[in-house]
């Protein structure tokens, strides 16, 4: 089968040559499927954007399937940046008859583009549709670093049947529960205590993933730069913005991220060298009042194409001499922790060991750290961060 087989083309006269785009708007440097579909031969596309037309395991959000077309009139009337974009939206992906088969669909569609070095960017539906994201790594048998950026943890009917079905509020069950499991390490940016179940708390710190509250970013967005660094696959839903600033999501609350520490979220997520896919779920355009959200996530996506087109390759390979290495030893003698620093970037890496046994080649795991977990080793004290990756590679 055929991707275009997948797919249902966009209206011409809204985004295809008939709609008027500017030389210096994105509506005129992407290439969208209207009658043709886009050439994806590798090598000619980094990006490659499309819709996903089903909010049916949308919670208490119906309507979220209306969401790429409204999307895309905002992100394709922005100007192009200092970047030549090379990027194909292929238009939208009809609602299969059943829920799985759109999952399905979706997992291929972005199982085909990752194998092939593109970035999928997908828009619209309901956050489930992460689920079907992360599935498509399954066909690529890559381990996941998965990070979504969500008020709430989407765990609610906690059990241990891999039968129940996936939906914007539960599908991180069906991710945690699969079988088999190539999922490394989960993290949450922005959860708000008061959304949050204690249970759900006491399972991610049993399953020693990373979840951050929405103060841990309180002027201080940069923070999150490391976490998304880590994440090969990003799920982002617009409720984690404040309703002022994006209402259009019925389950949108007055507490959330700004729209402009949106968008430096969505540019750490293009600059990472590691991340393959992203996804924006959960826009209605029912509650959107005069086109304001649709317009902050343009402009998120837009700051995502910016970030990508900036990357500096600069995770730590060779060679060595574009790094700098530090070392610093706990209190008590018992660790030496190595830290390395980008001389490009000043990002920071911490070498997490493999412990004995480890039948790969590799001797240590690299993950994406602050200045600050170096502070605290040199001040003796072991990073959380170290610790909990370690116990992950046991």
């Amino acid at each position: 089968m055929s991707l275009v087989d997948f797919f249902v083309p966009v209206d011409d006269r809204k985004f295809g040559a008939e709609a008027g785009f500017s030389s210096s708007q994105l509506g005129s440097q992407v290439s969208v499927f209207t009658h043709h579909f886009p050439d994806l031969e590798e090598g000619t596309v980094d990006i490659v954007l499309f819709g996903v037309l089903d909010d049916r395991h949308a919670v208490n959000n119906e309507g979220c399937a209306l969401a790429p077309d409204y999307i895309r009139e905002k992100l394709y009337s922005l100007h192009a940046g200092a970047f030549k974009p090379r990027i194909a939206d292929l238009g939208n992906i009809k609602a299969g008859h059943t829920v799985a088969d759109t999952y399905i669909a979706v997992k291929t569609v972005v199982a085909n583009l990752v194998k092939n070095n593109m970035v999928p960017v997908i828009i619209g539906g309901g956050q489930d549709i992460t689920y079907a994201q992360y599935m498509a790594y399954e066909d690529l048998e890559q381990k996941v670093d998965l990070v979504v950026i969500d008020s709430k943890f989407d765990l609610d009917d906690i059990a241990d049947d891999p039968s129940i079905e996936a939906y914007s509020n539960s599908y991180l069950n069906k991710i945690f529960l699969h079988q088999p499991n190539y999922l490394f390490n989960f993290s949450n940016i922005g959860y708000q205590t008061y959304f949050v179940n204690q249970d759900s708390l006491r399972v991610m710190e049993k399953l020693l993933f990373d979840v951050n509250r929405l103060g841990d970013f309180y002027n201080k967005i940069s923070v999150a730069e490391p976490i998304i660094r880590n994440a090969s696959v990003l799920s982002f839903d617009i409720s984690a913005i404040r309703s002022s600033d994006a209402k259009a999501n019925s389950n949108a609350s007055p507490n959330g991220f700004y729209g402009e520490e949106a968008c430096q979220l969505c540019r750490y997520a293009g600059m990472s060298d590691k991340l393959s896919s992203i996804g924006f779920y959960e826009f209605n355009p029912a509650y959107d009042s005069e086109g304001q959200s649709a317009m902050l996530l343009g402009q998120m996506i837009w700051y995502f194409i910016e970030g990508f087109y900036q990357r500096k390759r600069d995770f730590p390979l060779q060679p060595k001499s574009q790094y700098l290495i530090y070392r610093a030893t706990l209190k008590d003698g018992s660790h030496e922790l190595v830290f390395v620093k980008s001389k490009k970037t000043d990002r920071w890496w911490m070498q997490v060991p493999y412990p004995t046994g480890h039948s790969g080649n590799e001797r240590f795991h690299l993950v994406p750290c602050q200045y600050d977990d170096y502070q605290d080793a040199v001040a003796g004290e072991m990073p959380d961060l170290w610790w909990r990756t370690f116990q992950k590679l046991i």
